[in-house]
């Protein structure tokens, strides 16, 4: 009895350290650090582009999982835990850090703008509410329900970084209500598509390959400010997407 249930433990320690867990950890310690490096040297360039190396990470784990057919309940919730780091807390954190170097825009009084500050944490709590609600929810395999939180990470993270350079202008007002409209985008019932191919036919695919080259012509057109327009076009014609089919299904 006690031998088997040794092996049995040795066998959760090999699995703990699969191709697709070592991954998402890649995932997880990109997010972590983009949190120093926006607390403490507050430079929100090099911490977007660790989220973006957490968002290839986070996509390149479930894709390893399923090539080598290595899918675990313990890859599930380490996903998780590491999407709740890189795309919860890192971005709740780099909207503080810029928060505190702002100004508030109406002038109000400084002790109640510095007490407001932990507002922007409502990020990371409802990223935490829409993670959990993804793991128990059957219906997100072609689709999501509410802004998936690497999206509201880039968002969130490419305005900070648009701030810093001088390419637009923040105030404390706006990054609280910016924070407060993610954190809702999050846990809304608005039906998002996913860019994830079943196949690359046409059919069925036409409205990811229309994103797609409407993001590549952001990218070339309007560099500076691609990432967050892409990602407001994202939530658009999601939203707008999803107002027709229920349109169309109450006729």
């Amino acid at each position: 009895m006690r031998s088997a249930y040794r092996n049995r433990m040795f066998d959760m320690k090999i699995r703990l350290f699969t191709l697709p867990n070592m991954l998402t950890l890649a995932n997880l310690v990109c997010g972590a650090a983009a949190i120093v490096f926006a607390l403490q040297y507050h430079d929100y360039t090099t911490a977007f582009y660790l989220i973006v190396a957490s968002a290839v990470f986070d996509f390149f784990d479930g894709f390893a999982a399923r090539l080598l057919n290595s899918s675990s309940p313990i890859g599930v919730e380490l996903d998780s835990l590491a999407d709740d780091i890189s795309f919860g807390l890192a971005p709740a954190l780099i909207l503080y850090d810029a928060y505190l170097s702002t100004q508030s825009y109406y002038q109000l009084d400084a002790e109640v703008m510095y007490a407001l500050r932990f507002g922007v944490l409502i990020i990371a709590a409802f990223a935490a509410l829409r993670l959990a609600r993804f793991n128990i929810d059957d219906t997100q395999h072609t689709e999501f329900r509410g802004l998936p939180t690497p999206a509201a990470t880039l968002l969130c993270s490419s305005l900070a970084v648009l701030y810093q350079q001088g390419h637009i202008m923040l105030y404390q007002e706006q990054i609280l209500v910016i924070a407060v409209a993610v954190a809702l985008l999050l846990i809304s019932p608005i039906r998002m598509f996913s860019l994830k191919f079943a196949d690359f036919s046409l059919r069925g695919n036409s409205l990811r390959y229309t994103f797609l080259l409407a993001a590549l012509l952001l990218i070339i057109f309007c560099t500076t400010y691609a990432v967050a327009l892409i990602i407001v076009l994202y939530i658009v014609v999601s939203t707008l997407r999803w107002i027709l089919k229920g349109r169309a299904e109450r006729i």
